[in-house]
């Protein structure tokens, strides 16, 4: 059994199978439709419900509330049809072209970048090269089934190696692993590229960048990307973190802020310690975009870390005139086991 489901405004249809959720067959399909975590935690595939009904089980989804039901929304990575469906989504026509692959990779590298935070740098087989747009993520693909996903932190023209900044989370199975057991030369595999989360190449609106903690790796890609691309557009990047030792890349942020007249850069930090001699902004970082910015009307905003900072940002930024359509988002889920 399956249900037919129409696209608005873009007109395009395709069908679902049962038990099968509305992104899962949109993607199977060939459809770019915006998605984060694809576990109903971030809300990026939420859109509009305008004909038909459908189903999430015995319980919403965690990124789903009642209100947003009320208000005609669906979180398509959870929906299942009970009906044929009339659905408004704003399709992502530039991810649309990218195949998802899996893949194996080896550990090229380890880098050590503060207390809590390795860079891995994955070298593919010599016959591939994963093609993704910059701030999109990978999952790696783990031997008792689980899925741990990382977002990719150099551009995509510089491809020799995938990036990626780990954190160990506590009580995290698979970071104490890359802390304490991993080596280079390691095995792995993982299926990518993943996620909505990339640049938008084809507007021409200055960019505000937010950043916490990891957050900072698809921001370093996208960044990165653009100074390759040779994009002007005014790029004000914000790093939240706890302490100073957080920034574990700050030099190389300041440093664009130095060449490059269009890029700024402000961290941002909400526990320094009296050691770190802090003499920079304080608090949290959002709240350090609300007071610079009176008037977000006219900008993008990708906002990528912790979902607290990111659902903070979602609301606040609104109220400063921010289309929610301009607001990207990578909301960093993290997995303890």
């Amino acid at each position: 059994m399956s249900f037919k489901v129409r696209v608005e405004p873009s007109g395009h249809e395709f069908e679902v199978e049962y038990d099968e959720t509305v992104l899962d067959a949109a993607l199977r399909q060939g459809y770019a439709f915006p998605y984060g975590c694809r576990n109903g935690a971030c809300g990026s595939c939420k859109g509009k419900l305008l004909e038909g009904d459908v189903t999430y089980g015995d319980a919403l989804p965690p990124a789903l509330g009642d209100d947003d039901t009320e208000r005609g929304l669906a979180l398509f990575c959870s929906a299942q049809p009970m009906s044929d469906l009339v659905i408004e989504v704003r399709e992502i026509g530039a991810a649309k072209d990218i195949p998802v692959k899996v893949l194996p990779c080896r550990v090229a590298r380890m880098e050590r970048l503060n207390h809590d935070v390795m860079r891995l740098y994955l070298k593919l087989p010599a016959t591939e090269r994963l093609q993704y747009l910059a701030g999109q993520y990978i999952d790696f693909l783990l031997k008792d089934g689980r899925r741990r996903s990382f977002s990719i932190a150099n551009a995509p023209h510089d491809d020799e190696f995938l990036e990626l900044h780990i954190r160990h989370v506590e009580g995290g199975r698979f970071t104490s692993e890359v802390f304490t057991k991993m080596k280079e030369k390691a095995i792995l595999r993982f299926e990518g590229p993943l996620g909505s989360f990339f640049l938008r190449e084809d507007s021409s609106r200055p960019i505000v960048l937010m950043a916490g903690g990891t957050g900072f790796a698809p921001i370093k890609g996208i960044v990165e990307h653009a100074l390759a691309e040779g994009m002007t557009r005014p790029m004000h990047l914000y790093w939240g973190a706890r302490t100073r030792s957080d920034l574990y890349l700050d030099e190389l942020a300041r440093g664009w802020s130095a060449a490059h007249p269009h890029i700024e850069y402000v961290p941002v930090l909400s526990e320094p310690m009296a050691e770190d001699a802090w003499q920079g902004r304080t608090g949290y970082v959002h709240e350090a975009i609300l007071a610079d910015f009176e008037d977000l009307s006219a900008y993008e905003v990708y906002a990528s870390g912790p979902p607290p900072m990111v659902k903070a940002g979602e609301s606040a930024f609104a109220e400063r005139g921010l289309d929610p359509n301009n607001y990207f988002f990578d909301s960093f889920e993290y997995a303890a086991d």
